[in-house]
């Protein structure tokens, strides 16, 4: 007696259907904004990138059928289009919250306390790495470098700043965007969710009332290099020891001192993090040979 695949547990699988098209409304609208982001590039295949932010727009993430629809107004296949949607980060491949909440871990963030951001608002949340709260409100995810480590530790949420953070005030961050309370980011815009930055991203204006002009532009820490490059002479600054001792040199009072409302890097404000919370101390707690 013979046995067929199935009685012997053997799955031959079956094909994926082709993705649904989108509704005939999305469809026209959709190839109208796409029309636009073409006009801008030579080439057509060019406008990929702004196209997937666009799609993205449409449903939050990158759908089958927004692959679809890229490689059929670009001309290419939808290998083509999967294989750079899943390239780059900033594009999700499954629906995703209102606000995408990102801690950075890399070298820098995570000894100035981002580990500990990133364990505190997974166990506050709920959540894993790149899981969504209940409610649709918010993904949390660790990110590599948020390019920002002169305000370590940083937390973006959907892509815009939110430096120094500790774990405290970023548990009170997800908190308000959950809870729908106005927040707004240490530097840039006040936030849009995520489906609304992705149709910015995507090249088109911020058309609410008054967002581009509050975008502000780099904090001051960032800029000093700049400002030595321009040969401006940089501000004293003196550095306590941790032992608190006397000053290596004294301060230079003739120099101009940064204004206390200016937005400082979290090595001139430490934070409650492992590099500056006495009761959790950096480096080895041995003497050498011990």
């Amino acid at each position: 007696m013979t046995t067929s695949s199935s009685e012997r547990g053997v799955s031959l699988g079956m094909p994926e259907l082709p993705a649904p098209a989108y509704p005939d409304d999305v469809r026209t609208r959709l190839e109208a904004d796409a029309r636009e982001i073409i006009s801008r590039y030579p080439d057509s295949r060019s406008a990929l990138l702004p196209m997937l932010h666009l799609v993205q727009s449409e449903e939050g993430h990158v759908t089958r059928t927004g692959v679809r629809f890229c490689a059929d107004v670009l001309g290419l296949t939808t290998a083509e289009v999967t294989a750079v949607a899943t390239f780059y980060t900033m594009y999700r491949r499954k629906p995703s919250g209102d606000y995408q909440v990102g801690v950075c871990t890399n070298t820098l963030c995570a000894v100035m306390g981002g580990d500990a951001i990133f364990e505190e608002l997974q166990e506050h949340l709920g959540v894993g790495n790149g899981e969504t709260t209940d409610d649709g409100k918010v993904t949390l995810e660790h990110i590599e470098c948020n390019a920002a480590c002169d305000y370590a530790p940083v937390v973006m949420v959907n892509w815009e700043f939110f430096d120094n953070q500790t774990p405290d005030s970023a548990k009170r961050l997800v908190d308000d965007l959950r809870a729908g309370r106005p927040v707004s980011p240490t530097r840039g815009a006040r936030l849009c969710t995520f489906k609304e930055t992705a149709r910015i991203l995507a090249g088109f204006p911020d058309e609410r009332p008054g967002a581009v002009e509050e975008s502000g532009s780099a904090g001051p820490a960032s800029l000093v290099g700049l400002r030595l490059a321009k040969g401006e002479t940089a501000p004293a600054r003196v550095v306590h020891p941790r032992d608190g001792g006397p000053h290596d040199e004294p301060q230079d009072r003739t120099a101009p001192q940064s204004s206390p409302a200016e937005h400082t890097s979290s090595h001139d404000a430490p934070q409650d993090t492992s590099a500056s919370d006495p009761s959790h101390p950096a480096g080895p707690v041995a003497e050498e040979g011990e």
